[in-house]
């Protein structure tokens, strides 16, 4: 099945015909990387493939990530910091939160595709780790204003960001019929709403 298109590209500042310069070799290797994810995955290329894609020596991506797992950790720092930025934003929302988590799915998928399976990074990696706990916090923030007594229920986290990763997984992967031409965020938050009923 093909991969929908997604404004991840805009979101890194990444254009059709880019001119690296040197300098940013390390933001040219990303992106090269987050292309390559988007086309087949976290596994289906290799550092010279990213040399390729970015126009820049061999060397390159070795040279500033040390191998592949470098790499997608780098993606998976970024992606988390984007990340806790989209949820950020929604705070103020009850279910603000979900609803942003999914449109992060959407909308940067090459980073999401990474990002929750840390088999493929290394999860010590004080920038990767730092980011990470930032998303974390938002996300149990928001559950907190759904717990039926308000307190930091970690139920209620596990429960609000399993609802929101599964919606989002089914969405991307075209398993709901509604993701031809549905809008993503109005159903989002009606399912959201149905499960965390507020009086």
């Amino acid at each position: 099945m093909g991969r929908p298109p997604n404004d991840w590209r805009a979101a890194v500042g990444q254009t059709d015909q880019p001119s690296y310069h040197h300098g940013n070799l390390r933001r040219a290797v990303l992106d090269a990387a987050l292309a390559a994810i988007a086309e087949s995955g976290p596994s289906g290329w290799s550092l010279r493939e990213l040399a390729r894609r970015a126009g820049v020596s061999h060397a390159a991506p070795a040279h500033h990530f040390g191998d592949k797992t470098g790499v997608l950790t780098a993606v998976a720092a970024e992606g988390f910091e984007l990340f806790a930025d989209s949820l950020e934003r929604a705070s103020g929302d009850p279910f603000g939160a979900g609803v942003a988590y999914v449109r992060f799915a959407v909308d940067h998928r090459p980073y999401f595709e990474v990002m929750f399976r840390p088999e493929l990074y290394r999860t010590d990696d004080p920038a990767m780790a730092t980011a990470r706990e930032r998303a974390g916090a938002v996300l149990a923030a928001s559950a907190r204003r759904l717990s039926p007594d308000g307190e930091d229920d970690r139920t209620t986290t596990i429960a609000t960001w399993s609802l929101a990763h599964g919606f989002a997984g089914l969405w991307l992967s075209g398993a709901l019929p509604e993701s031809a031409d549905g809008d993503v965020e109005e159903l989002a938050r009606t399912v959201l709403q149905l499960v965390f009923r507020r009086e």
